[in-house]
């Protein structure tokens, strides 16, 4: 899937080292030690880059990062965000692996074809979305989750983003990018508390940069498949 040398553009090479640049050298200026979330952090920027060239190897390393990242959210109680990941992402995103390898673009494997969906299965989605954010917010105050309300919210915005991922639609990439910015609350919060969580911060400031490209290239493989076509 990645056997050309030139498969990445000089932006996404820049975004992608960026993001590894940023996320390592905060991790050593703040002497950290959270190996775990270094690893998680590095894991989720390379599967960002990736989907956003509509590459399944993306949501491949997108899975291994809800698992770590599962892991991490318990040992700060945020039991929404661990029961998020590993319960609703992990295995959606497997789902959706599933459908990108089902429809490969004109381009091969390594490109997936872009879909879309209607006004009606936007509201679906919607309503599925409210439904599933009524659930879980019993569900997490039962847990004492830390953080409640935003804890709430990142399982609305997770829901739609992993719903939208599996049904090809360039609006995932946005729902993605309001996850982040729900995230980036969520782990600033915990920063105040334990500095060791900054570096989780600074991961998803950088999967917001991600995102919002994703979202853009997204658009431009959509129009350039609709001209091959």
């Amino acid at each position: 899937m990645l056997s050309k040398l030139n498969y990445f553009s000089k932006a996404e090479w820049t975004l992608w080292i960026s993001s590894v640049v940023l996320i390592v050298g905060t991790f050593v200026l703040f002497h950290q030690t959270d190996y775990l979330s270094l690893t998680a952090s590095l894991i989720g920027a390379t599967s960002l880059i990736l989907n956003a060239k509509g590459n399944p190897l993306g949501l491949v390393l997108g899975i291994a990062f809800s698992l770590l990242y599962g892991y991490i959210s318990y040992t700060f109680s945020y039991y929404g965000e661990m029961l998020t990941y590993l319960g609703m992402t992990a295995p959606m995103s497997l789902y959706a692996l599933v459908c990108w390898l089902r429809h490969p673009s004109g381009a091969g494997r390594a490109e997936v074809k872009v879909g879309s969906i209607s006004r009606r299965e936007a509201l679906f989605a919607l309503v599925l979305s409210a439904v599933v954010t009524v659930v879980f917010y019993f569900i997490l105050r039962a847990f004492h989750t830390a953080n409640l309300l935003p804890s709430t919210i990142s399982v609305t915005t997770s829901f739609l983003a992993v719903y939208l991922t599996a049904r090809r639609s360039p609006l995932f990439a946005v729902a993605y990018a309001a996850n982040d910015l729900v995230l980036i609350l969520l782990w600033g919060l915990a920063t105040l508390q334990d500095a060791s969580y900054l570096s989780v911060v600074v991961c998803f400031v950088m999967f917001f940069a991600n995102d919002i490209y994703g979202f853009i290239n997204w658009s431009r493989m959509r129009r350039r498949q609709a001209a091959a076509a």
